[in-house]
């Protein structure tokens, strides 16, 4: 198997007297699926920040894919970035741009050829049945349409790990069953998935590895 993520001793400070994340240590291993749970500010998004290399933990050392991002060269983080999907509560899509451009925009970052960029939207949207919502506005759709274009635009790279940070936060029950079967599917399909989440009701019936934060430490 291997091991996808390892954290050791991570600290995180803000500059304020509550540190985010006290000696935080975790390893996932290749294709798991992880929950991290526990109360709002405990430290969750904190945590998925440093896996996704978008902080710098004040000290303490983290391994993705076997790369030690404290001391990784900016190029290759950078490359190592896009091996990771993200998927946040309020979706982040762009607003003035239609569904296709919003799910299209990371293959356009990595330069690919235009005609490949569309096989893979097309594929993508379809595999998450938003077929034919291309040229629809972010506004037009659903929540939970919404959300699968956020997952669309995450795994359209075919993403090593993917972290969804409360992905049915804003969803009712239905649309929350129907995103979360999406993250199995796209679990089986290899990728190592971790979501952050405070609702009780996801992890009640779960088999899933539960890590759980209180106030920045893995209880």
């Amino acid at each position: 198997m291997g091991k996808m993520i390892q954290l050791f001793h991570i600290y995180k400070n803000f500059g304020s007297k509550n540190p985010a994340l006290i000696d935080v240590s975790l390893t996932v291993e290749r294709g798991e699926f992880v929950f991290i749970t526990g109360p709002s500010g405990a430290g969750k998004t904190t945590l998925l920040k440093i896996i996704f290399c978008a902080e710098d933990p004040t000290s303490g050392h983290a391994l993705v894919d076997g790369r030690n991002i404290n001391r990784i060269k900016d190029r290759d983080l950078a490359l190592l970035r896009r091996r990771i999907g993200v998927v946040f509560q309020d979706f982040k899509l762009l607003q003035g741009r239609t569904i296709f451009e919003n799910v299209a925009l990371a293959l356009e970052i990595m330069g690919l050829p235009r005609s490949t960029i569309r096989k893979s939207v097309h594929q993508t949207l379809r595999y998450l049945n938003l077929g034919g919502k291309e040229a629809y506005y972010p506004p037009q759709l659903s929540g939970g349409e919404q959300q699968r274009v956020a997952i669309a635009r995450a795994i359209i790279n075919n993403p090593l790990i993917l972290l969804a940070d409360e992905p049915t936060g804003n969803l009712d029950p239905d649309l929350t069953m129907e995103i979360m079967a999406l993250l199995k599917q796209i679990h089986i399909r290899g990728t190592t998935v971790i979501v952050a989440t405070h609702s009780q009701e996801l992890l009640k019936d779960t088999k899933r590895r539960i890590v759980t934060l209180s106030k920045g430490r893995i209880v």
